[in-house]
């Protein structure tokens, strides 16, 4: 009786788990969007599933993060939303629902309303909405991020597109003497330029740098308020933190294709979904579905109501 009971204990541990490194692995994966809630610009950065969400949060000084499964979900639901009964994944859907503008920076006046406060040293991030027409509110709990995630989502990825972009200079650099050489030969047999205005000089990559440290770094290492960051260099960090995954399920043995694990289209991310409308209903099922590729669509759990007794390239 203890073996099977401690059997079962650990393969429940086990799917839990996995669940778990899907949302980090999903997180790690996902772009930065720039928030302006109040006086407060944030980097934040968001990945959900049916399973639960993680959540990123900075504002340059710190980073708050929040990663949760469905059990803290139906918590927090019952809490907050007292008047509203439904299972996990669709208060997740909703969520998904209200981030997801709020994130691609796509207007939506009166669908929702943000805003955040800080707690001693936490971060919540609240939202205001309706479903089903009742009111919705949800908080998220954020505490401040472990060195070990800052490290994961900003230091490391931050390197690794610091030496591609290095890399990519070396190569341009090539590419200017390999015309310049080009041109050399033209001359040489005899050839002019019709347009004087086109005549450059030959490219030199210590004189090109010096002047770039002295003229252009200041103004190009602006960090401001990060929004640069973000609407110029995610399509690199993407990549970057992409290549990073790969590695790490390569050294991991790639548990993503463990039986564990949720198919693609079945238990993936939620933002990039298509939206569907939340409908009432005097039951509370939880469908079973199989999806058969990354194209369905995730369909919505029902909500019922609860009387009283809610790049172009590297360089962009």
């Amino acid at each position: 009786m203890a073996t099977g009971r401690q059997a079962g204990l650990l393969g429940r541990g086990c799917v839990k788990g996995a669940k778990m490194e899907e949302l980090e692995q999903g997180l790690l994966k996902k772009p930065w969007a720039w928030l302006q809630l109040d006086k407060n610009s944030l980097l934040a950065k968001a990945y959900i599933t049916k399973q639960g969400y993680a959540l990123l949060i900075s504002d340059l000084q710190r980073v708050w993060h929040e990663q949760v499964d469905t059990s803290v979900v139906s918590q927090r639901a019952k809490e907050l939303n007292k008047r509203l009964t439904a299972p996990p994944e669709a208060f997740l859907c909703h969520l998904d629902d209200l981030l997801r503008p709020l994130f691609n920076d796509i207007a939506c006046p009166g669908k929702a309303t943000f805003s955040c406060d800080h707690v001693a040293e936490a971060l919540i991030l609240r939202v205001r909405s309706e479903l089903s027409g009742l009111p919705f509110c949800w908080n998220f709990h954020c505490i401040l991020a472990s060195p070990s995630l800052v490290s994961q989502h900003l230091i490391r990825p931050l390197m690794g597109m610091s030496l591609a972009l290095q890399c990519q200079v070396r190569d341009l650099a090539t590419l200017l003497h390999m015309k310049d050489l080009e041109i050399q030969d033209y001359q040489e047999s005899g050839a002019t330029l019709s347009r004087g205005r086109l005549k450059t000089e030959p490219f030199e990559e210590n004189s090109f740098l010096e002047q770039f440290m002295v003229e252009k770094l200041p103004e190009a290492c602006s960090v401001g308020d990060g929004r640069h960051f973000v609407t110029d260099l995610q399509n690199l960090y993407m990549a970057v933190t992409g290549q990073e995954v790969q590695v790490r399920q390569k050294h991991q043995g790639d548990p993503g294709t463990s039986s564990s694990a949720s198919p693609p289209g079945t238990d993936g991310q939620l933002l990039n979904q298509p939206e569907e409308p939340v409908s009432s209903a005097p039951s509370l099922p939880v469908p079973e579905k199989e999806a058969t590729g990354p194209s369905d669509s995730v369909q919505r759990p029902q909500i019922s109501k609860v009387k009283r007794k809610k790049l172009r390239g590297l360089f962009n």
